[in-house]
């Protein structure tokens, strides 16, 4: 008798969730100089691929405090995401941050020397330059169809730039080499009732459908106002079955449900 145990439903339809965090590095994030743009971008691409952001955290350019939050966000995440200093200023301090979270040393990859050697000018690699050539020890680059300085994957940290044109550029080619699990779907439902109106049986039917995950947006446009409400689960037949649900509870309050379909 074979002593193989058969898989339980429960185990077999278990949904597969690989999660990330987003580290979004620099003190002219934090001072209100600079807008982060590549937030939304990664967290559009990474649905895209089945993995879900969970957490996005924005930084100084200290030393302890990048090694601190690198640490805690590779234990905890399965791909973790910096943005942000690894250019040629002194204040891009990431890949030796990055480096000391690993304890391995910063190193000048030869690589990556070559590839900015094929870029500059004769005689124009400088030391500053050259920083942008440094990873740690171990690490794996990104390529770089911008500007050709690249990135680095070591562990299950990916280091980006920060300009949102070269961080884009470098993630496009990235993003499908990335172990993922079930994409996320979503489905849209507004309607012209307040968020209080709709409270309790709301809260009803989050309750049917623990799997589905139930947002709730008011939005107020030019005198007009009312709720957008965002579902997002994996089972694509669950989410169509809550959708339809919300929209008979809205017609029952008295109100016309306009429905949309997204991703993400």
């Amino acid at each position: 008798m074979s002593d193989d145990k058969p898989q339980s439903p429960t185990a077999a339809s278990a949904p597969r969730i690989v999660t990330a965090c987003v580290l979004i590095i620099g003190n002219e994030i934090l001072s209100g100089r600079t807008q982060d743009e590549n937030l939304g971008f990664l967290a559009r691409g990474l649905n895209e691929v089945g993995i879900r952001l969970r957490e996005a955290r924005v930084i100084p350019d200290i030393a302890e405090v990048i090694v601190a939050a690198v640490n805690e966000a590779r234990q905890r995440f399965d791909h973790v995401f910096t943005t942000g200093g690894i250019g040629p200023t002194h204040d891009d301090i990431t890949a030796q941050s990055v480096a000391d979270a690993f304890a391995v040393p910063l190193i000048v990859h030869p690589d990556a020397k070559r590839l900015l050697e094929s870029h500059y000018s004769p005689g124009q690699l400088n030391a500053a330059r050259l920083r942008m050539a440094m990873v740690p020890e171990g690490a794996v680059l990104l390529p770089n169809p911008i500007s050709r300085a690249p990135g680095f994957q070591i562990g299950n940290v990916f280091v980006l730039p920060g300009v949102p044109r070269i961080m884009q550029g470098i993630f496009e080619q990235l993003k499908y080499r990335l172990a993922g699990g079930d994409r996320l779907l979503s489905r849209s439902v507004s309607c012209r009732l307040g968020e209080g109106t709709l409270a309790s049986d709301l809260s009803a039917l989050q309750d049917r459908y623990p799997d589905i995950e139930i947002g709730s947006y008011p939005y107020f446009h030019r005198g007009d106002f009312g709720v957008t409400l965002v579902l997002r689960g994996i089972d694509r037949d669950r989410l169509v079955a809550a959708a339809e649900e919300l929209k008979s509870l809205i017609r029952e309050l008295g109100a016309d449900p306009q429905d949309g379909v997204g991703e993400g």
